[in-house]
């Protein structure tokens, strides 16, 4: 099974303003996996660079960051208008999913209490993984967009609890920084995971501060952990 890296074109939860340079960047170091956030960029342009992404062979994330019911529909709403293959976040699978499903794209909402900007997750384990697990048996959610490191508990454990509440791919989004949390996220069994603030502002450890070195110590990081992961029991179904 494979462990993704997906590089976020974000930081502190809203696409950055240059999100084309660094999808370039990204592209040309053979990356396949990109996403940005529903805020930060106007449609139009979110358009451009998701079909920038797509001719370039990539699978296309759109991340929902948005807190009330209204803006969280018309985030799914632009998802569908701009063709990504995936949207990840979102508390409200009820009114998305339809609207995802009518378009063809992929959902992995948030499980748990998500409160705040940037987003944290609230609540203890069992209550998260018992979310997760209800969301899972959904037929049109296909993952889960698990904000591991925005919570304040056991994040490892959190990981496992999740994981193990469904055969449905997770994926750890926010606050992963460092080998350490990619190799977790692995060992839990999780699918994949996001970085992206980190990989911005050079501050991936044991790399050079340019984007380039930056994606490619992540992308080295992602190979270990994938390979660790795999003999201690193997990771989840790829999330794209």
């Amino acid at each position: 099974m494979s462990f993704d890296f997906i590089f976020m074109l974000t930081r502190n939860d809203r696409t950055v303003p240059d999100a084309m340079a660094h999808a370039e960047t990204a592209l040309a170091l053979g990356l396949r996996h990109i996403g940005f956030k529903d805020v930060g960029l106007p449609e139009r342009e979110l358009a451009l660079l998701n079909a920038r992404l797509r001719a370039g062979g990539a699978t296309t994330y759109l991340e929902v960051v948005s807190l009330d019911a209204e803006t969280e529909l018309r985030s799914a709403s632009v998802a569908a208008a701009i063709g990504v293959d995936h949207l990840l976040g979102g508390t409200r699978a009820e009114l998305v999913a339809p609207v995802l499903a009518s378009a063809g794209i992929r959902y992995s909402p948030f499980p748990g209490r998500i409160t705040g900007h940037p987003s944290v997750l609230e609540g203890g384990v069992e209550e998260i993984a018992a979310s997760a697990a209800r969301l899972a048996e959904r037929d049109d959610v296909h993952g889960l967009d698990l904000l591991a490191y925005r919570h304040a508990g056991d994040v490892p454990a959190l990981m496992r609890a999740v994981c193990r509440a469904t055969p449905k791919p997770v994926i750890m989004a926010g606050s992963i920084a460092d080998p350490g949390r990619i190799e977790a996220a692995a060992a839990s069994g999780a699918a994949g995971f996001t970085i992206g603030t980190a990989a911005l502002d050079g501050a991936f450890p044991g790399a050079g501060a340019g984007l380039t070195d930056q994606l490619s110590a992540i992308s080295a990081a992602t190979r270990r952990a994938a390979g660790a992961g795999a003999g201690a029991g193997g990771a989840g179904a790829r999330p794209g």
